[in-house]
């Protein structure tokens, strides 16, 4: 069984979101789902404005989730080990990095493969709070 994951705030649920979780299912037999906990977002710099609980409970009922879990740090490479994933599906925005170069050394070891997925073109959360503000103000 090939056991994929994959974290995110979740904040602001929106088609870019369902495309990444949509097109990671379609790549493994079990999709697991990291959601940041606000106290990770808070330490990021930024603020949810959907509370953990209420964006765990939205990414768990996506069909294409098989399991949600809470995410309390970065450490991704220590998350796949230890929940069985062979692949790590993340955005394409930290591709060629030279962090993610680092990481995709340390994944490969532990034999577990990095797959980038597009960003879905127009939308983000931060673009959703930011045209939100503008209609409030």
């Amino acid at each position: 069984m090939v056991i994929g994951y994959t974290t995110g705030v979740y904040d602001l649920f929106h088609i870019g979101h369902l495309n990444l979780l949509k097109n990671a299912k379609g790549l493994c037999d079990k999709l697991i789902v990291g959601v940041t906990v606000d106290e990770l977002v808070s330490y990021k710099g930024k603020q949810a404005m959907i509370p953990f609980e209420e964006r765990i409970e939205i990414v768990r009922s996506i069909k294409y989730v098989d399991t949600a879990v809470p995410q309390y740090d970065m450490d991704k490479l220590t998350a796949c080990k230890k929940l069985g994933a062979s692949i790590l599906f993340v955005g394409d925005d930290w591709y060629g990095t030279e962090k993610w170069k680092e990481y995709e050394k340390q994944f490969e070891k532990a034999g577990i493969k990095i797959i980038y997925f597009p960003y879905t073109k127009g939308i983000s959360s931060t673009k959703i709070t930011q045209i939100l503000n503008d209609v409030r103000h």
